[in-house]
């Protein structure tokens, strides 16, 4: 078994990657993966349609993590064994925070890392408040600062 729990999407080129790591199973052998799969949520992708609106083509999206639709999981491995592939939503209560909206401050440690990265102090400061302000409309605060936040995972196992 080869069992990867959030750890693949932060690695490039799935579609080599995945066939690869099938190849490597014994007969009956499983590949079970978990990743996180919220690039098209609000949380994400304001990050990269701020960077871009606002730095035009300085921010590489490559260093981001990337994970591919469903659908091009299942064609890229359903010849390979038996796929079953599903994806689920968790909601987690993120805590208030004084230093910004818990979403910023959720995404800012992982998804935002490479973008962020790429810019300068001053432009990191802009590009935050810009990204404060459309989440506060997006994920509402609760009266207690908290926000519930909805966090999508896509799965699969394969065996071969």
């Amino acid at each position: 078994m080869i069992y990867a729990n959030e750890v693949l999407h932060w690695l490039k080129d799935h579609k080599a990657l995945f066939p690869r790591l099938a190849g490597m199973l014994a007969p009956g052998g499983t590949l079970a993966v978990q990743m996180p799969h919220q690039n098209n949520a609000p949380s994400h992708w304001v990050w990269v349609s701020l960077a871009e609106e606002l730095f035009p083509g300085r921010v590489d999206m490559e260093a981001a993590p990337g994970v591919m639709k469903p659908a091009g999981y299942h064609h890229l491995l359903s010849g390979l064994g038996a796929l079953s592939l599903w994806e689920t939503d968790y909601y987690q209560v993120l805590a208030a925070d004084r230093s910004g909206h818990p979403v910023r401050r959720f995404t800012e440690s992982t998804f935002a890392r490479p973008i962020l990265a790429a810019l300068e102090p001053d432009e990191q400061v802009e590009l935050v408040g810009r990204y404060e302000e459309v989440m506060e409309r997006a994920y509402p605060r609760g009266a207690d600062g908290t926000v519930l936040f909805p966090f999508r995972r896509v799965f699969f196992t394969l065996t071969v």
